[in-house]
């Protein structure tokens, strides 16, 4: 693959340096051109640092905005037809979907897609469903593979009539040796700087601050906290994102932290040695693909209590490395951080356990291993497919799911979806 160029389009260029950083430096060191494209943005140098070009988009937004989005895939098949990529690897929501189309239109050889987490699940309106399924299968007719990181999202995809072939479960990883348990001397360190003793309990969450992750629950959780728990601080690390139409704002940030025992960091660069300083990592969110925070505190060897939705169940096996808690329940998130906070050794013995989990199935090499095999075979033989996922790894999609409400179905197709096409 040396000399191949391959670009990546994601909607910020954060989403590069940050998410796809490791993964897009792999990628150079295998000897591939490797180009970034998004919006403008303030990261360029740092994925220059990673061998990465950037190139500006100036009509990719996050929001709904059709008129943007119509001259983004014009711009896009301008960028893509200059630039002759051998692959465009497009990430969604809404990149996967005129990312696709826009290289298909451009002639690009080799098209996929990562599915990061489908826009709509079964808790959705049947509109929405309709039309988030009807688009990803459409976008889907453009790629030559489809990478899906949640196993309920191939089952999903699978119901939708999305060849079976161009299907490819990759998971999700993160970089064991920088997300790791820290030595005591470490911890301390870490929880003097955020102005914790040894005998209070922190429970953090580390994210956009968005209300999306459950923030409302968070806080409500918290007030009660105040009360029935005065040792228990919860800390929330993460910038706002005003770009985001449930974005907080300062005053709600303001609010959240006048109530005593919250504690907002904003944005920091060192997760990775805050995460350790945590005694639960704490995420409520309702809607999620395959959260990358809740792996990162699981490789910190640090307990999880997440919400039992999609994403949260692949990284949580519930009250062995943490425990789920029903979607948008303040009183159920209180009642499993009292639960944790009364208990240390049971802390203790589900944080080893979550570490052990990671290694085993949230390692980021498995993801690049996959990746570029994929681009291997595909290169190969443009007009191939990827190779066929293992329908073991489709039934298994049950145990993934143990306890859950959808288990192996996924989300379901909307009322005569599959009698089409």
């Amino acid at each position: 693959m040396a000399g191949r160029r391959l670009l990546h389009l994601t909607t910020t260029d954060m989403s590069l340096a940050l998410l796809l950083g490791p993964q897009l430096r792999a990628y150079a060191d295998a000897g591939m051109e490797v180009v970034g494209a998004s919006a403008p943005g303030p990261w360029a140098d740092e994925l220059a640092s990673l061998g990465v070009r950037h190139v500006p988009l100036s009509h990719l937004t996050r929001s709904l905005a059709l008129g943007e989005d119509a001259q983004a895939v014009v711009e896009l098949v301008r960028v893509f037809r200059r630039l002759r990529p051998d692959i465009v690897h497009t990430h969604n929501p809404k990149p996967g979907i005129y990312g696709r189309l826009a290289a298909r239109l451009a002639g690009v050889p080799v098209v996929v897609n990562t599915v990061h987490g489908l826009y709509a699940t079964s808790d959705d309106t049947r509109l929405r469903r309709t039309v988030v399924y009807g688009l990803e299968r459409v976008a889907s007719a453009c790629s030559r593979a489809e990478l899906v990181q949640n196993i309920e999202d191939l089952v999903t995809l699978e119901r939708l009539r999305v060849p079976r072939n161009k299907l490819v479960l990759l998971g999700n990883g993160i970089d064991l040796q920088r997300f790791r348990p820290r030595n005591e001397d470490a911890v301390a360190r870490a929880r003097e700087e955020l102005g914790v003793t040894r005998d209070q309990v922190v429970a953090g969450t580390v994210g956009r601050l968005v209300w999306e992750k459950g923030l409302a629950e968070l806080f409500a959780a918290a007030r009660r906290l105040r009360r029935t728990r005065p040792d228990v601080v919860v800390v929330v690390v993460g910038p706002t994102d005003p770009a985001k139409g449930d974005g907080l704002t300062q005053a709600d940030v303001a609010a959240a932290e006048a109530s005593g025992n919250v504690r907002m960091l904003g944005e920091r660069r060192d997760v990775e040695d805050l995460y350790p300083a945590f005694d639960m990592f704490v995420l409520p969110s309702y809607r999620e693909g395959f959260p990358r925070s809740a792996m990162e505190a699981s490789a910190c060897g640090v307990p999880v209590v997440a919400t039992d939705i999609r994403g949260c169940r692949q990284v949580v096996a519930d009250g062995t490395t943490g425990l789920l808690v029903p979607v948008r329940d303040p009183d159920a998130l209180a009642d499993a951080v009292e639960e944790l906070a009364d208990d240390p050794a049971r802390r203790r013995a589900m944080g080893h356990a979550a570490r052990r989990r990671a290694e085993a199935e949230f390692d980021d090499r498995r993801v690049i291993e996959i990746t570029l095999d994929t681009y291997g075979r595909l290169l190969d033989d443009p007009r191939s497919v990827a190779a066929p996922t293992p329908s073991a790894a489709v039934a298994g999609a049950g145990a993934q799911g143990a306890g859950s409400r959808e288990g192996a179905q996924g989300d379901p197709a909307p009322d005569g979806w599959e009698r089409t096409g």
